[in-house]
Formats: structure tokens, C-alpha cells, sequence
């Protein structure tokens, strides 16, 4: 009886074992394919000047997008169902994307912002009644400073809005861009 027991044990381990293995080798490829996909995003962003927070923003992206292809690819070669996990997964983002999308806009627009640079640090903007100099561009917001008061104004109202850029030029003259 107990032999039996060990018997079928040892057949079912020799039967899950090259599955197993395979699913181990698939989720270490993806893992070590986002590395190298960190380092080429690293690298283009130094080359073409992005602002860190682009590049920071773009490698997490993709690492957890490879993470997840592995984990489920990985899932599937064990003979794990993922098809109703991948529905989930794609539930859920429409679900998350819905009711962060006033976020998701901030942070596409200020990847956007950075990206184009219609204004930079140390300019002085006016826009939809605010004023003042830019002290920091973020992806979610950003900051001007006016005389009395500092103002935070999401980046999708400074991606959809007019905005008039005034640019001090070296002799100290303020000139305005559009």
C-alpha cells in the first residue's frame, strides 16, 4: 500500500518535472529579458535626453509587463488555465484605467510635456488665470511659484489649455514665445 503511495508519487514527479522545469526557464528568460530591456531603456534615455522621471516611468512599465507575460506564460507550460486570468488581468486594467483616468491623464501629459518641452524650469508661464515661474516639472503636476503663493496645476489642464511662455533672454528683457 504505501509503496503503491510512493510508487505513483514517483510518476507524477517524473511526469510534472520537465514542465516544471520548462515553466522555471520561461519565467527566468522573461525576468532576465526586462534586465536587458532596463539597461536599452536607460541607455536611449540618456542618449535622447529624456527627463529621468520618463525614464524611471518607462522601465517599470515594461519590466512589469514582461513579469507578467512570464508569470502566465510560465503558468500556461504547467498546464495552469490563463485564459480566464488573462480576461481578469484585462478586466481589471479597464476597471483601474476607468477610474484613474483623470491620473492617467496627468501622467501621459506630463510624459508629454517633458518629452516636447514647451516650457522648462525656470520660465515664466501664464495659464488660465495662473501665473508664475515653473520650479518643477512633474508627471503629474507642476509647480509655479508667484510672488505670494505657489501654485500646483495638474499637466493635462497645461497640455489641453493655452499657455503664453515668457523667457527671460540674456539681456534680461522678458520676451514671449508661443
Amino acid at each position: 500500500m504505501i509503496r503503491d503511495i510512493w510508487q505513483k508519487l514517483i510518476n507524477n514527479a517524473i511526469l510534472w518535472a520537465p514542465k516544471l522545469l520548462g515553466s522555471i526557464l520561461i519565467f527566468a528568460a522573461f525576468y532576465l529579458t526586462s534586465k536587458v530591456v532596463k539597461k536599452i531603456i536607460r541607455r536611449a534615455g540618456e542618449r535622447f535626453n529624456f527627463a529621468d522621471s520618463i525614464t524611471s516611468l518607462i522601465i517599470r512599465t515594461s519590466n512589469v509587463t514582461l513579469i507578467i507575460f512570464g508569470l502566465i506564460t510560465a503558468l500556461g507550460t504547467i498546464g495552469v488555465n490563463v485564459s480566464a486570468l488573462a480576461a481578469g488581468i484585462g478586466l481589471t486594467g479597464f476597471a483601474l484605467g476607468f477610474a484613474l483616468k483623470d491620473t492617467i491623464a496627468n501622467l501621459l501629459s506630463g510624459v508629454l510635456i517633458l518629452l516636447y518641452r514647451p516650457f522648462e524650469t525656470g520660465d515664466h508661464i501664464k495659464i488660465a488665470g495662473y501665473e508664475g515661474r515653473v520650479i518643477s516639472i512633474d508627471l503629474r503636476y507642476t509647480k509655479l511659484d508667484s510672488e505670494e503663493r505657489k501654485i500646483l496645476i495638474p499637466n493635462s489642464k497645461l497640455f489641453t489649455d493655452p499657455i503664453t511662455v515668457v523667457r527671460s533672454n540674456a539681456n534680461g528683457a522678458d520676451e514671449v514665445e508661443d
